[in-house]
C-alpha cells in the first residue's frame, strides 16, 4: 500500500503566518487612510471665517493650511482649521 506524504505545520508557524498578515493589512490600512484627515473640525463656508484665511476653490485643505503656517500675517487663521 503506498504511503500519502503530508506536511506538518507547527503552532508557531501558523502563530508567525498570522502576525506577518496582520502587519501586512495594518500597513496597507495606513496607506489608505492617509489623507483622510477624520479628526479636522472646521467649517469651510462659516461667515465666521476671516477673508484672508478662507480656502480658495481648487486648494486642497491640507495645502492650504501648509501655505497659511508659512505667513506671519496668517498663522492665526490656522486656529479656524484644528
Amino acid at each position: 500500500m503506498e504511503e500519502k506524504e503530508t506536511i506538518q505545520i507547527s503552532g508557531k508557524a501558523l502563530a508567525v503566518v498570522f502576525i506577518l498578515l496582520l502587519l501586512l493589512v495594518s500597513t496597507f490600512g495606513m496607506f489608505a487612510l492617509k489623507g483622510k484627515d477624520k479628526s479636522a473640525s472646521y467649517n469651510l463656508e462659516s461667515n465666521d471665517l476671516p477673508e484672508k484665511c478662507r480656502l480658495p476653490s481648487g486648494q486642497e485643505v491640507n495645502a492650504w493650511k501648509e501655505h497659511l503656517g508659512h505667513h506671519a500675517e496668517t498663522k492665526d487663521c490656522l486656529k479656524y482649521f484644528k
